[in-house]
């Protein structure tokens, strides 16, 4: 078509013929049967299986692929959003959200209830390291506070560790335990603290009847293949204020995507900051929302096992059993206890590693562990990513009176039942019989190195209570 023919041809606005009427080209969906097998063969199936996939996978049409993106996915539900539905009516909350990890769910969660420079925020001595550094990330400092016979932070020692820079207390769970959150919640918000629950290690567990989770203003959990509940990477985010909800939002999911309308002003004073990208991507989300909806089954499996090994165990003069904050309530996925000495604590695992029990103790030369506070050389060191120091010298700190210094010995309970606790490991899947043969293999071993005694502390059992 010649340039003065074109000038006159009627454009399609104006009753014209489109210009561009289809397209020849077809191209490959951008995640389509090779995507799809890379993640079956993850499962581990048979070449055979495989092969039967393929051929279905070979008969269907897939479009343009699937997006795997929580936003712009055209479903009716997408697998974040079911993630944060089962999690809702899991623990009876009004506000849940998925993100990448558990770490990102705790720094949005201080970041949330107000942590930043010149603050601090009161952590427990056992735990893993992920809750500290995420007070560190959110700008804050945080302080160590000693534990108890459970391994959860003492209410008495929580008290003694409070300053006028305190804005947050985060309780952590240990290894299937739960803090006891009504004595801690009634120190915190006695001085106006704000509480961030660490329950990666928990998921499912409860005191008196309540999900650990629900007691603060933020629950965070880790929902992984680390943990009972979860298949990769993820986490969750538990509010039951929407405000908290909002502003964890807001860290999370890059500065306001979040919102209805995501690039509008404030609605409020102290809505929009400056965020990241802590999204669940819906691979996960597919594989957690299943995963999350188990978890009442799991946890009564666990306890079931525990409760049935701990009741056929005998008071012993040299050992002292782990106190637990609610035996009913634990998810329990291991027995613990404190040998009166840490050499005893080595022979009693030899012998039952021996008699065929999985357990473990630190022993008398024990490696490094980020699960106590002395050890968590990125806290410790005070140091940051550049020589500023930035939380620990910041002048928002200092200029307050805030001097942290950190080392063994700060936390006297945590360093003496850490180093010579022994940890015999459950499985959810043992049967009455196998639970049986555990607690005849420790009743044996305890024969040999013990002493029976009436009047030393009861195994915690339970009751097999039903009210979570």
């Amino acid at each position: 078509m010649s340039d003065a023919s074109r000038k006159h041809e009627r454009l399609a606005l104006q009753g014209g013929m489109k210009a561009v009427s289809g397209f020849e080209g077809r191209g490959q969906p951008k995640i389509g049967p090779e995507e799809f097998l890379s993640i079956a063969e993850r499962f581990g199936l048979s070449e055979r299986a495989m092969a039967g996939i393929r051929a279905v996978l070979d008969e269907e049409d897939f479009g343009e692929g699937p997006f795997l993106a929580n936003y712009y996915s055209g479903l009716k539900e997408t697998k974040v959003e079911a993630f944060q539905r089962v999690a809702r009516e899991t623990f009876g909350v009004p506000h849940a959200i998925g993100v990448c990890n558990g770490t990102a769910a705790l720094h949005a969660a201080f970041v949330a209830v107000g942590v930043g420079p010149g603050t601090e925020v009161i952590c427990p001595a056992i735990g893993f390291m992920a809750t500290a550094a995420a007070v560190v990330m959110a700008k804050g400092v945080p302080v160590f506070c000693d534990v108890d016979a459970s391994l959860s932070m003492d209410p008495a020692a929580l008290e003694a560790a409070i300053t006028p820079r305190t804005v947050a207390v985060a309780p952590t769970c240990v290894m299937g335990s739960v803090p006891d959150m009504p004595a801690i919640m009634a120190v915190a918000r006695g001085h106006g603290l704000k509480v961030v629950e660490d329950c990666a290690q928990s998921c499912g567990g409860s005191v008196g009847g309540r999900y650990v989770g629900t007691f603060g203003d933020a629950g965070c959990f880790s929902i992984s293949a680390y943990k009972i509940i979860g298949g990769g990477e993820g986490g969750l985010l538990l509010a039951g204020d929407e405000g908290v909800w909002a502003r964890a939002n807001q860290l999370m999911e890059c500065g306001g995507l979040w919102r209805p309308d995501r690039f509008a002003p404030p609605r409020w004073a102290g809505e929009l900051f400056a965020g990241t990208n802590y999204r669940m991507s819906e691979l996960e989300a597919a594989v957690d929302a299943i995963q999350l909806a188990k978890v009442h089954d799991k946890v009564r499996r666990f306890r079931a096992v525990k409760q049935r090994i701990s009741r056929q165990l005998p008071p012993c003069r040299e050992i002292a059993p782990q106190r637990l904050n609610d035996a009913d309530g634990e998810v329990g996925y291991t027995l613990r206890f404190f040998p009166e000495s840490i050499d005893l604590a080595v022979r009693i695992v030899e012998a039952l590693r021996a008699e065929g029990v999985g357990c473990s103790t630190r022993g008398r030369n024990p490696g490094r562990d980020w699960h106590i506070y002395h050890d968590m050389f990125p806290i410790t060191e005070r140091t940051g990513w550049t020589d500023i120091r930035c939380p620990y010298e910041c002048p928002h700190y200092t200029g307050r009176g805030g001097a942290v210094r950190y080392g063994r010995g700060d936390c006297p309970v945590a360093d003496d039942l850490y180093d010579r606790a022994v940890t015999v490991h459950l499985n959810q899947w043992l049967t009455d019989a196998d639970c049986d043969n555990v607690a005849a293999a420790l009743n044996k071993v305890f024969d040999a190195y013990c002493t029976p005694d009436a009047g030393a502390a009861p195994w915690p059992a339970g009751g097999m209570r039903h009210d979570a």
